[in-house]
């Protein structure tokens, strides 16, 4: 019981963490490339500390294993670039809730690969499509709208990348999670490295910034979110993670002072509400009750 109730103050500080973001990125004033270096830098190293304090002997890596974290590293930049980028052409609590089809782009991806997709999961699939077709027309209505399309299509590839991230590391059974991520970062830091320009003239409000993000939302809450999750079931942590998107839309209120449309509030429930479905299995237990049509096939 009390690793449950540690597992879930976890994961909700986690998301706490990860809902609040977005307006680091923002106040920083710095290039989205630059953030995201820092984030890979400073949060791999922070990793590394993390792996070292535990003790926990890293796993060998074969080259093909290397290959698939290497490329789950890439994706995972793209995702930030994209999901940060999408920061500033759309409010931060809009492009939280678009990027919350992530679910459904896996749904897609595994399709793709021959996995059997079920009727209720395209049933959620369809509505959070309905979701973002309402979110989109709002901003097709709005003087801004240029710049708006633009952010809803970098949060959406942004949830493209993440759900291949997520494909990707799907195969790496025997490697630890915090292997995994730390690998990623270095990918990230060794990929960024020869594309940003560095500069150590920055505002200390700057710095800070960096330090948090790479510190305290990088190593600091991927520590929190592994260790939630080894302790807690999966409907558990799937409704823990809907955290995010909340906290992402009250901060943006709280420090920018936006606020959703009622048409951008109807479309982000249906797509909160589809990816709660999707993740949760609503529907599918009680398919799995009534097996005897299934399994006469």
């Amino acid at each position: 019981m009390r690793n449950i109730q540690s597992g879930v103050w976890q994961m909700s500080l986690a998301m706490l963490i990860s809902g609040s973001i977005g307006a680091f990125v923002l106040l920083s004033g710095l290039p989205v490339m630059e953030v995201v270096f820092a984030r890979c830098l400073i949060g791999g190293v922070t990793l590394l500390l993390f792996i070292r304090l535990s003790r926990e002997p890293l796993a060998r890596l074969s080259r093909l294993t290397l290959l698939l974290m290497a490329a789950g590293g890439v994706a995972v930049v793209i995702n930030w670039l994209l999901l940060f980028a999408s920061y500033r052409h759309l409010s931060i609590g809009l492009s939280t809730v678009i990027y919350n089809t992530q679910p459904f782009m896996l749904v897609l991806m595994s399709m793709l690969l021959g996995e059997r997709v079920s009727s209720v999961k395209w049933a959620w699939l369809v509505l959070a499509f309905g979701g973002v077709v309402l979110v989109l027309s709002s901003e097709l209505g709005a003087a801004h709208q240029g710049n708006g399309l633009l952010g809803a299509a970098q949060a959406l590839g942004a949830a493209f990348f993440y759900a291949l991230t997520a494909l990707i590391t799907r195969q790496l059974h025997q490697v630890s999670p915090q292997q995994i991520a730390l690998v990623q970062m270095v990918v990230g830091t060794l990929m960024l490295l020869p594309l940003v320009q560095i500069s150590f003239d920055l505002q200390p409000i700057q710095w800070g910034i960096l330090l948090t993000v790479g510190i305290v939302h990088t190593g600091i809450m991927y520590q929190l979110l592994y260790a939630a999750i080894q302790k807690l079931l999966t409907p558990i942590t799937g409704s823990l993670s809907f955290i995010y998107p909340l906290v992402a839309v009250v901060v943006d209120k709280l420090v920018f002072d936006h606020t959703l449309s009622l048409i951008q509030l109807a479309g982000g429930a249906l797509i909160l509400l589809a990816a709660a479905g999707n993740n949760l299995g609503w529907g599918e237990k009680r398919a799995q009750t009534l097996p005897t049509h299934n399994e006469a096939k």
